[in-house]
């Protein structure tokens, strides 16, 4: 009874690290000898070990936006995903093929296993407190009917021994030291119970990680010509090339939309985890969901990331919605055109996880949505494309230009619309609707301590018809503060005209520290620190590019620099992403098929301005994210009982 006592005791314990578990047995004597141990490559969305570790060296207790810094410093700006995002465990594959060989290591064990109920769970175990040069023997026993002990021999004491526990079930570990036979006493026994959490995100693109693809768009250093609408319709201006790109570069010939040239532009697309949905490794639900893992070493951590670029609450959670990249349609292969509705499709991923183990639940789910269910897409267009201008015309008439009138009469339908998204998770949440997080929004346009951006093409002049209204701009930016956000609250809280039904089984976690940071980090924010390619290249004026037409094809960037300098994962003062940032880290297209784009070439006017934004333009940068991540962990941390780092 002392031995469980003590083991309980030890679980209450088990994310503070070094842990140390004193010898249970009654009588036995003190040999001052403790058992550390910890749960290897706990992230299971990353198949191999070293990928994980390298985010662990990086981690630190400053928190995720100074690791998210380090990693930029470390990375030369290029960003830390490009190297993991081909190296993933995806729930569309059942089973995932995880290796646990790290550099240096002899050990090579690479096996399918189930990704929503895991076999097993590799650990490390090491003595503390043995003699220097001591070995030791180490013995592993599982609970169950004709369980064979694992026995490794005559091991240093001063390093890592592994073994593989088996998912829901506790092994007790005994430990010999030096000559100690094995029927002896061991000098220090405990038990070892990994618990795996598994962990959705649910939600719209904030949700989704636009804005920061996991391996950014490459630069050429020529330019690529569009064509401009209406009036304009015989001018046209050049923008950096996608490298790689081998087609007609220049405005000459009417090109169809499938031909060889479009196909060739489309094989040198920036690469998403999910391109349908512009999914990132830098979405803060995966982060939030990676330092979990990182921080609580003797717990797993089982991610299944769902949140779609474009979502609302009727067309993305409910219903399925329309993929984010063009060329989705292009090459079916690559994407699926429409994506199914995530509640649909996380219940489908339940039902896969209890045929293997009934038991296995939702211990936490991660979301935001809300802003396009009042057109925040709409407003942001409102704010940035010159009403004077043909294109303001053309969008409007698509329904892609939204006001502050329009949103604030479609906020009062948002209550309705989470009543059935409350009806819809309930049951996939076993009733325990607090375990949802809602993570709510940051003013994008906000700086020098709440400010709103002033007016201004910095940033915006990566189309001719783009300009920043500082009137318009404010008016949006004081709707977002005070009408907004406190309607978002009061609906996920169970607030005043929420729309709940009742406090005890409706209200979920609320987030929203991160807003205050947020005032001194919008799109327009500035520092002397940022990069130099964005202090030099990207002017007020709105004069970044080359005008002159025998020059741009050559030499697009006024300040005659290559284009292929910016870094998008560089450190900056705005955690926001410009329409610049956009075109320069993800150059993305929407699908071509919808019915307000039409474009005959990839030269189109449609596709010029849409490339400066379906990358992400006013969504957070990777800093902005992780910013967000630190906000939400203590709530995450609360609802799972795990403790905060030391």
């Amino acid at each position: 009874m002392l031995t469980r006592s003590v083991a309980r005791l030890g679980a209450f314990l088990f994310a503070v690290w070094p842990f140390v578990l004193p010898a249970p047995s009654i009588g036995q004597p003190s040999t001052g000898v403790g058992i550390k141990w910890e749960v290897k490559n706990r992230f299971r969305l990353f198949k191999y070990e070293y990928d994980f570790e390298y985010m662990v060296r990086f981690h630190g207790r400053a928190g995720v936006l100074a690791e998210e810094t380090s990693l930029a410093r470390a990375t030369g700006g290029v960003g830390w995903a490009s190297r993991f995002v081909n190296r993933l465990c995806v729930i569309s594959q059942g089973t995932c093929l995880r290796s646990y060989l790290t550099p240096g290591s002899s050990l090579n064990a690479n096996f399918n296993e189930p990704y929503l109920v895991p076999d097993y769970h590799r650990i490390a175990v090491t003595a503390e407190g043995a003699p220097a040069g001591a070995l030791c023997t180490w013995r592993f026993v599982t609970d169950g009917k004709n369980a064979t002990p694992d026995i490794k021999r005559n091991q240093a004491c001063n390093s890592e021994v592994f073994a593989r526990v088996p998912y829901g079930k506790v092994t007790h570990v005994q430990l010999f030291v030096a000559t100690q036979p094995e029927d002896a006493q061991p000098s220090v026994t405990t038990e070892i119970a990994v618990r795996d959490f598994l962990i959705a995100g649910l939600g719209d693109s904030i949700a989704a990680g636009e804005g920061d693809p996991d391996r950014e768009i490459a630069l050429a250093n020529g330019g690529f010509c569009f064509r401009r609408f209406g009036m304009f319709a015989a001018a046209s201006y050049f923008r950096p090339s996608r490298r790689g790109y081998s087609g007609d570069r220049s405005c000459s010939g009417d090109l169809a939309y499938a031909d060889d040239d479009t196909i060739k532009w489309f094989k040198e697309d920036a690469v998403w985890m999910d391109p349908a949905c512009h999914r990132s490794l830098y979405s803060y639900q995966v982060r939030l969901a990676l330092a979990l893992a990182i921080e609580n070493p003797q717990i797993a951590v089982t991610y299944i990331p769902l949140a779609c670029s474009g979502s609302t609450i009727a067309n993305g959670l409910l219903g399925e919605v329309q993929a984010r990249q063009s060329d989705c349609a292009i090459n079916p292969g690559n994407c699926s055109r429409f994506v199914k509705g995530q509640i649909d499709t996380l219940q489908r991923v339940m039902n896969a996880a209890h045929r293997i183990d009934k038991n296995r639940k939702l211990d936490l789910v991660l979301l935001t949505i809300g802003a396009n269910d009042i057109g925040f897409a709409g407003l942001t267009a409102n704010v940035m494309i010159s009403h004077n201008m043909p294109e303001f015309r053309i969008f409007g008439a698509a329904g892609l230009i939204s006001d502050v009138q329009a949103a604030r009469t479609a906020l009062k339908t948002l209550p309705g619309q989470f009543v059935k998204l409350r009806e819809a998770l309930r049951p996939l949440m076993d009733n325990k609707m607090d375990h949802v997080v809602y993570v709510s929004y940051a003013n994008p346009a906000l700086y020098n301590n709440g400010q709103p951006c002033p007016e201004s093409r910095q940033g915006f002049d990566v189309h001719p018809a783009f300009t920043i209204d500082g009137a318009l701009l404010k008016s949006t930016s004081d709707f977002v503060n005070n009408e907004f956000f406190p309607r978002l609250k009061a609906i996920v809280t169970c607030g005043a005209g929420g729309g709940c039904q009742s406090l005890a089984s409706d209200r979920m976690a609320f987030v929203d520290a991160h807003q205050a940071q947020f005032r001194n980090h919008g799109f327009c924010a500035q520092s002397i620190s940022d990069p130099p390619f964005d202090r030099g290249c990207f002017t007020r004026d709105g004069d970044s590019f080359t005008i002159d037409p025998m020059t741009a094809p050559v030499e697009p960037m006024a300040c005659h620099k290559p284009p292929n300098f910016f870094r998008a994962y560089a450190s900056r003062q705005r955690w926001i992403r410009t329409a610049n940032d956009s075109y320069f880290a993800a150059m993305s297209y929407p699908d071509a098929n919808a019915k307000y784009l039409q474009p005959e070439s990839i030269h189109d006017p449609i596709w010029g301005a849409a490339s400066a934004v379906y990358g992400g333009a006013m969504h957070p940068t990777a800093q902005g994210y992780a910013a967000m991540v630190d906000a939400a962990l203590p709530a995450a941390r609360r609802l799972l009982n795990l403790p905060a780092p030391e």
